[in-house]
């Protein structure tokens, strides 16, 4: 059910990309304001919201959050289809942003409290691989969607028939939210578990959650920086690789979608659910610090996946992005695994955020931005776009690798307590 949401929500965050053209079209807006809605109004509110959301995830039935979440980030891409304006669609795209802050936290929270440790990889596992699944559905379907509109399938439909291909897209996206979002309300809301007010089965106060969070920090703040910093891998690696390919290889763009969006989802699915199998049987031999082992030896790995400087040919940049997507994923999955097991069953919405906000912090406002500025203000050349990327991404990964390993040294320090 999470896997299924996971896809909804994140193919409403990205099919903006499908439809640039015909926004400036018809809001007749700038490529710098599509950015906007592209970026800043969905991302910012997410992280902020995040935290709020995470809260409630930790004192509230975190079924009602996932399926109130979903009923808004729904409503909100249907409005973004009847957007009469930039800033209506603005305040839209803001919505969709609020509604889908509030899945991470509290799906988290469900899966670490319905499995026992050796399962609960697998299950924020499936969990991840639906985000990364939907990275590329939101391609396939909402082309699939554009088409059809453009064709006329849609003439003659109520609501939708007079509205251009655009608009009509996002509201089917929207209206497909409302059944996935009474769906979840058949998950069911498990008993939680290693509560700080121990027995009484209420949550702690906000003051008491953030305390215990903070007390954790020797492991907590190493394990939040590696996983940030390995999303800013991500966002410079997805955002310049296709720019990369185009300027230095001639690849065309139909070619960079299929063949990017394949591996893509391969290395994602590899490195969300089958690695978190993995990761479940060595917690089950040496306790749930052990995940952290696996993720070091495939970070280990995925480093050399950042040297797109080197790259002699097309197929080598394709394998190169999968392998570090898959490397990253794998980071992601068992580091989250091991931070719903270290936070207590009232702060672990409230720790899931933290990571959602520092990882979209990190990586959207850096990992984008700073190959275009290498580009622009150290090599003074529109064309040396695989030299950005590494510059960008082999320091951080490699610092990323070292923060992961300073985590497993206090995590362990945790497990023999």
């Amino acid at each position: 059910m999470f896997c299924i949401a996971a896809i909804l929500s994140y193919s409403d965050r990205q099919i903006l990309s499908l439809l640039v053209d015909p926004i400036r079209a018809d809001l007749h807006v700038t490529d710098v304001q599509v950015g906007l809605l592209q970026g800043a109004a969905f991302a910012l509110i997410y992280a902020v919201a995040g935290i709020a959301l995470g809260r409630a995830a930790d004192v509230l039935p975190r079924r009602l959050v996932i399926v109130a979440g979903i009923a808004i980030w729904s409503v909100a891409t249907v409005a973004c289809g009847n957007a009469p304006s930039f800033w209506a669609l603005f305040a839209a795209r803001a919505a969709v942003g609020i509604g889908e802050a509030a899945l991470a936290p509290a799906a988290m929270s469900i899966i670490t409290d319905s499995f026992p440790l050796n399962r609960r990889g697998a299950g924020t596992g499936a969990l991840l691989m639906g985000m990364v699944i939907g990275g590329g559905v939101a391609i396939t379907l909402g082309g699939f969607i554009l088409q059809a509109a453009q064709a006329g399938a849609l003439r003659g439909v109520p609501l939708l028939g007079a509205l251009p291909p655009w608009r009509a897209s996002l509201v089917v996206l929207g209206l497909l939210g409302l059944p996935v979002a009474l769906l979840a309300l058949t998950v069911p809301e498990p008993a939680r578990r290693h509560l700080i007010g121990g027995a009484s089965g209420r949550p702690a106060p906000l003051r008491d959650a953030a305390r215990r969070l903070a007390a954790l920090w020797p492991t907590l703040a190493p394990l939040y920086a590696a996983m940030g910093l390995a999303s800013l891998c991500d966002f410079a690696i997805l955002n310049w690789v296709p720019t990369f390919l185009i300027r230095r290889f001639s690849v065309s763009v139909a070619e960079i979608g299929v063949m990017l969006g394949g591996v893509v989802i391969v290395g994602g699915i590899a490195g969300s659910f089958g690695v978190g199998l993995i990761g479940d049987r060595m917690a089950a031999r040496g306790g749930g610090s052990s995940r952290l082992r696996l993720a070091i030896g495939v970070m280990a790995i995925g480093i050399v996946s950042t040297l797109f400087i080197v790259a002699p040919s097309p197929a080598v940049v394709f394998a190169f992005a999968g392998l570090w997507i898959f490397a990253s994923t794998t980071g992601q999955t068992l580091g989250l695994t091991v931070l719903q097991e270290l936070a207590p069953g009232d702060a672990r919405g409230l720790s899931v955020s933290f990571a959602s906000l520092i990882n979209i912090g990190i990586g959207l406002a850096l990992g984008a931005a700073l190959p275009a500025l290498i580009l622009e203000h150290l090599l003074h050349s529109s064309t040396q776009v695989g030299a950005a990327i590494t510059i960008v991404a082999l320091p951080s990964a490699v610092v990323s690798l070292l923060l992961y390993r300073v985590a497993l040294t206090e995590a362990r320090k945790i497990d023999t307590k």
